[in-house]
């Protein structure tokens, strides 16, 4: 019988979704649930979980390396039994079973109730918009969608996901009532493309309407939506960022190139000018909008011109924020079956390391110009005296944050019990990635 499991997620924010909902399943059975992270040497761990990602080949090797650390702690006799789910083992099941016999059980990115079946649960359907948090509690990500319909030349995601797939607004306005219930704040709205969101169910993108809907909840106070894709952007989206009192004005919008051929190259169904005029479109639209980006360097078609192209657009954007992967070749992917990747490695690195030294001395003006602004924030932990948040301008886990340093906090008030609460602050200081403030 088991008794205890620890569930280690691996891979983006949807796959944390994906576990929060089989760990509330698991949490109903009455099994003891280790916290991730926990030294399993002496957690009295039966069964560990494994959700896997198999986006990228980086984000795959730290599946397998996670896969084999369980297998060593199996050896040596500090667990029992091994599952793996999720999009590693949706697509590579069969060499994973072949290359791995000592996991006990490998089930797709779907196969949630299958996991459930094989610690001795049932799946319960009235639990099905309740979760159990791995978030501090005053955030959750809310997934409205599965799959995606896109081609892009690089991805995986389809082979591995299918195709989209929306959340009925029902059902998404339950689980976030029930979120907010549990005290969560800010609903961090994702998918691998939320500004798809509806067109299969109502044949029409209905994001708008959605984000709306949600700003409804009780107890949500902050909207923040990642992921939207460029093409054919919904623009009642943003009438709503600019008008809704509970919508950050922050968008992330992976753009991943500028320059025509490689937009081309990569099929993603936008070209260099209607990615600038997009742009243009979120700061005149939503004043004060922070963009979030994600470029894809050494891709296929990117020629020094490209390149340089690319460089001159970050400077002009002038993104708040902007992440960068080097290209890699994806198999099953049309780019792996009809682009060749000719560029070395060691051109794609200096490349990312020129982007990013570009991006660094904007982020820091970004920065600095907000010293002496105040701001309401969110406030996420406490860390040696230090209270850690966010306004809206930050999302969690990949931007910078807001430190405020003891000698501005209240007096008399624990530091525990303003985890999770609002405060207005003045920015005293910035650097590249973090801001320095004190409580007002």
């Amino acid at each position: 019988m088991i008794r205890k499991i620890q569930l280690i997620t691996l891979g983006c924010s949807k796959n944390r979704v994906d576990s929060e909902h089989l760990l509330r399943q698991i949490f109903n059975e009455g099994i003891v649930i280790s916290p991730e992270g926990e030294d399993l040497a002496r957690a009295g761990v039966d069964t560990v979980i494994i959700n896997t990602c198999g986006f990228i080949k980086d984000a795959k090797q730290e599946s397998i390396d996670t896969i084999i650390a369980a297998v060593d702690a199996k050896n040596r006799g500090y667990i029992r039994k091994i599952l793996v789910f999720g999009c590693l083992s949706q697509r590579y099941s069969q060499e994973l079973k072949e290359s791995i016999p000592e996991v006990d059980g490998f089930f797709g990115a779907f196969d949630a109730s299958s996991v459930l079946k094989a610690i001795g649960g049932n799946w319960n359907e009235t639990l099905n918009n309740q979760r159990l948090l791995t978030t501090p509690d005053h955030y959750a990500y809310l997934k409205i969608s599965e799959g995606c319909d896109r081609i892009c030349s690089y991805c995986s995601i389809p082979l591995i996901r299918g195709p989209h797939k929306s959340v009925d607004m029902e059902s998404l306005a339950d689980e976030a009532a029930y979120l907010a219930e549990k005290g969560v704040k800010e609903l961090i709205v994702v998918a691998q493309d939320t500004t798809y969101y509806g067109v299969d169910l109502y044949k029409e993108r209905k994001i708008a309407q959605l984000i709306e809907r949600l700003g409804d909840v009780k107890g949500i106070e902050w909207i923040r939506i990642l992921y939207s894709y460029p093409a054919a952007f919904p623009e009642p989206l943003l009438d709503v960022m600019a008008n809704h009192p509970k919508v950050c004005k922050y968008l992330d919008i992976p753009l991943q190139h500028v320059s025509d051929k490689v937009l081309a190259n990569m099929r993603r169904s936008v070209d260099g000018k209607q990615t600038r005029e997009l742009v243009e479109k979120f700061r005149k639209k939503v004043p004060g909008i922070v963009l979030r980006t994600t470029m894809i360097v050494g891709h296929p078609g990117e020629d020094k011109r490209a390149f340089e192209e690319l460089l001159s657009f970050v400077k002009e954007a002038r993104f708040e924020r902007l992440g960068a992967f080097t290209y890699s070749e994806e198999e099953g992917t049309w780019g792996a079956e009809n682009l060749k990747d000719t560029i070395r490695t060691k051109t794609k690195d200096e490349r990312y390391e020129q982007l990013m030294e570009v991006q660094s001395e904007v982020s820091l003006n970004y920065n600095r110009s907000r010293v002496g602004t105040k701001e309401r924030v969110l406030i996420d932990s406490v860390s040696d005296g230090v209270i850690v948040a966010r306004s809206q301008k930050e999302a969690p886990e990949v931007d910078g944050e807001i430190l405020i340093g003891a000698d501005s906090q209240q007096k008399g008030v624990h530091p525990d019990n303003i985890i999770g609460t609002f405060a207005n602050v003045e920015i005293e200081k910035a650097d590249e990635y973090d801001l320095l403030a004190r409580i007002i």
